[in-house]
Order: C-alpha cells, then sequence, then structure tokens
C-alpha cells in the first residue's frame, strides 16, 4: 500500500511540473506578443537608429583636429556653431608667406589674420567624405600657394560636425559661415568656391544674400550640377545612413519627408556676382553638355564677362574631382581674382 501512494504522488507532481511548464510557455508567448504590438513603433526607430544611422567618414584613419598630418602646418581646426545642436568642423590655412609665423599660433592669432587684406575663400565640398579628402586638400594648397585664405568646412552630419544634412540644414550652415567671416574679414575679399553638391549649396545663400542687399564677391563653381537639366534620381545624402539591401521595404526611408531641390537655374537668374566655371570634359557625374547649358543661363542672366566657363581637357582624366591637378589651374584661378 505504501508503495501504490508512492507512484501516485509522483505521478502528480509530474503531471503538475507538464502544466506548469504548458503555462509558462503560453504566459512568455503572450507576454512577447503584447510587448511587439505596444512596441512596435519604438521597436522600428530602434532598428532604423542602428541601420540608417552609422556614419561613414572617409578618408579613414584622418584626425581632422590634425590637418598638420596632410602637410597642411599653417592651419587651424575649429568648431563653429551654425544652429542649436550644430558644431561645423573648419579648416582655416592661412596664405603659404604666414607659413612661418603661423606655427604655434592659436585661434585668436587666425582670425585676425582674415582682415589682413588678402583674399579669403570659402570652400563648399561635394555630398561624399570630409574636409580631408585628396582633392580638397589639394585646391587648400593652390590658394594658399596663391596668397589667399581658405575656410573648408565639413556641413552638419560630415565629418566630425554634428547634425543631420539636409538642404536647409547646409544652406543655414554655408550662411552662418559666410557671416562669420564677413564680420572678422575688414575690407578683404570673401570669393565662394562651390565643388559639386557646393555649387547648388551656393547657388542656395546667393539670393539670400541679396534680398539682405549683399552681392558676393565672387564665385566659382567646379562641376556644377543642375537639377533642372539632370535626372538626380539618387538622394544626396544616402551616404549618411547605413542602408542594409531590404530594408526600405520594411522600414520608411528616413529622407522620404525631406525633399532636396537645389534649384541651379533658378539662383542663377537671380545672381549679381561675377562666376568663374570650371568644369573637365570629362566629367562623367556632369556632362559637359550640362555645364555649358548652364553657363549659358548664368550669361544670360548677367553677361559673357560676369560669367565665365573655362573647360579642361578631357584627355587628362581629370573626371569630377581632379581639376586640382592641372598646372593651368592656379592662374586660372588669379586671373578671376585680380578682375574683382
Amino acid at each position: 500500500m505504501k508503495r501504490r501512494l508512492i507512484k501516485q504522488s509522483d505521478s502528480s507532481s509530474a503531471a503538475r511540473d507538464a502544466q506548469l511548464r504548458r503555462w509558462l510557455k503560453r504566459g512568455l508567448l503572450a507576454l512577447i506578443v503584447v510587448l511587439l504590438l505596444f512596441s512596435l513603433k519604438t521597436f522600428q526607430e530602434l532598428i532604423q537608429h542602428f541601420v540608417y544611422t552609422h556614419r561613414i567618414r572617409l578618408p579613414f584613419f584622418i584626425d581632422l583636429n590634425q590637418p598638420a598630418e596632410l602637410s597642411l602646418n599653417h592651419t587651424i581646426n575649429m568648431y563653429l556653431t551654425s544652429e542649436e545642436g550644430v558644431s561645423l568642423g573648419v579648416w582655416h590655412t592661412v596664405p603659404d608667406s604666414q607659413w612661418k609665423e603661423a606655427q604655434g599660433k592659436d585661434l585668436a592669432w587666425y582670425q585676425n589674420t582674415l582682415s589682413d587684406g588678402n583674399p579669403v575663400f570659402i570652400y563648399f565640398h561635394g555630398n561624399t567624405g570630409t574636409r580631408a579628402a585628396p582633392h580638397r586638400v589639394g585646391v587648400t594648397k593652390i590658394l594658399s600657394a596663391l596668397g589667399y585664405h581658405v575656410l573648408l568646412p565639413d556641413y552638419r552630419g560630415f565629418g566630425d560636425s554634428t547634425g543631420e544634412p539636409t538642404e536647409a540644414g547646409l544652406t543655414t550652415d554655408a550662411l552662418y559661415l559666410y557671416n562669420w567671416v564677413k564680420a572678422r574679414s575688414g575690407n578683404s575679399l570673401v570669393i565662394i568656391w562651390g565643388h559639386s553638391l557646393g555649387t547648388g549649396v551656393t547657388l542656395n545663400i546667393a539670393p539670400k544674400l541679396i534680398e539682405r542687399g549683399v552681392v558676393l564677391d565672387g564665385v566659382i563653381l567646379e562641376g556644377a550640377f543642375n537639377s533642372a537639366r539632370q535626372n538626380i534620381t539618387a538622394y544626396f545624402f544616402t551616404w549618411y545612413y547605413w542602408k542594409f539591401p531590404g530594408t526600405g521595404y520594411i522600414f520608411p526611408e528616413p529622407w522620404r519627408d525631406k525633399k532636396v531641390v537645389y534649384p541651379t537655374e533658378e539662383n542663377l537668374k537671380k545672381m549679381r556676382s561675377p562666376i568663374l566655371f570650371l568644369h573637365s570634359e570629362d566629367d562623367h557625374l556632369v556632362p559637359i553638355e550640362i555645364a555649358r547649358q548652364t553657363h549659358e543661363v548664368a550669361a544670360s542672366a548677367q553677361n559673357l564677362e560676369r560669367a565665365k566657363l573655362v573647360t579642361f581637357d578631357g584627355s587628362k582624366g581629370y573626371l569630377h574631382n581632379g581639376l586640382y591637378r592641372d598646372s593651368h589651374l592656379p592662374d586660372v584661378i588669379k586671373k578671376f581674382v585680380q578682375s574683382l
């Protein structure tokens, strides 16, 4: 009798354990379903954060705080706040003639040199990479050798600058930097050089300044795109978002409601500044025919003296970024500056 009771007790205990495990599994499953239902939006936002906002910084292994590593040893790195929460990394390179004097100098010294009478260039770069890209460093060295100051910023979201890149945001950054320079440059010429995406940024700020009664001293547009004549299907700042294949079918693209316009021709028709177009005949991103048509719009708005186009031999292989390698470029720039 005793043995029989023990068997019944063991059987009852096993049944209770099995039932408990079933309830635990059901409860856990129900909990997972509830959590998924009530936190789907948050879950999507978290996934998008990891999927989209892993930024790529090129070139790799470059310390943007140390421009001297790129032989820009008369350059200071600084950070400017274009608006609340947005810090812009900017390099200021002084003319080559001030190389020795610049050694060990602080930010105040660099700022004071902006009013020394030498022309000041603000260079707005293209839509990938940072201010350390070889062609941007190349242009900086040319301008410095010609005796000019160079301010080379990374827009918001680029390089070590904070914030998310949008057309309105980049326009705000460019206006802020221009005003910052003008407040410190005295009677020095301030010339804007835009390359690729930077041409759109430059042409966006010019009409806004005209509305305030300010006309840019001079503008250089290198590899200028034309949104009215080109089918630009890719979002300019896609690189900012690390997008894995297929995620677009599950999660909305973060730039969906941030359309990029850059009305090149509309802005050119409002320009009142001397413009120099620079374009390689073998540019693979903006065909030379587009460059000529864009120049015609600018010349019609002003005249051929105030809107000039200089093209470069396509056999040299400069493509979209390589004009800085041309031996004639320094003379072209110098002649333009002297005409202002």
